[in-house]
Formats: C-alpha cells, structure tokens, sequence
C-alpha cells in the first residue's frame, strides 16, 4: 500500500512539473488582450476588414509559435524571449493600424 502510494505521489508531482514547464499564462494572457483589441477595433470601425484580417493572421503566426515550442514538452526561456518579442512587435502594429485615420466605411 505505502509503495503505491508513493508512485502515485510521484507520477502526481512529475505531472506537475512538466505542465509548470509547458504552462505560458502570461503569454496566453497576452494574446486574449490583443485579440480582443482587433475585435474591438473592428467594432468601433478603427480597423478596416483587411487590417483586422493581416492582425489576425499575425495572431495566428504567434499561436503556432507557441505550439511548436511546447511540442517537446518544456518552452525554453530562448523561446518564451522569441514568443514575447513577436507579441510586442504585434501589440504595436494593432496600436499603429487602429491610430491611422482609416476608417471602416459600413459601420453596423
């Protein structure tokens, strides 16, 4: 009994651990605050169709990043540097499109 309960304990922590190691919460936190600023851009006619199309293709870039890296099971600092630089570099370019005067000619 006390040989079952300590492989149990064990598969419990080592699970444990590889989620923490494959876990990106702020990273995921991130991209719903991004994804919700081009929706809301769309909403108030900030961002035209093709500029909210291209964010959304930049966000989709950005979640197949973040599949591959954690593909082997552990996201690499090098990766999350990677990942997080992309999602600045996307933060500002939805900041530049939704600021640039163009605006949405059917707003409904």
């Amino acid at each position: 009994m006390k040989r079952l309960l300590a492989v149990a304990l064990i598969v419990a922590v080592s699970s444990t651990l590889m989620i923490a190691q494959n876990a990106t919460p702020g990273i995921n936190k991130t991209q719903k605050k991004q994804i919700a600023r081009i929706h809301q851009g769309v909403r108030s006619g900030e961002l035209t169709k093709r500029e909210a199309n291209s964010l959304r293709r930049q966000q989709v870039h950005i979640q197949k990043e973040k599949k591959i890296a954690k593909m082997d099971g552990v996201v690499t600092q090098k990766e999350r540097k990677h990942i997080k630089r992309d999602q600045n570099r996307a933060s500002k370019i939805i900041a530049m499109k939704k600021h640039n005067r163009l605006e949405r000619r059917n707003r409904s």
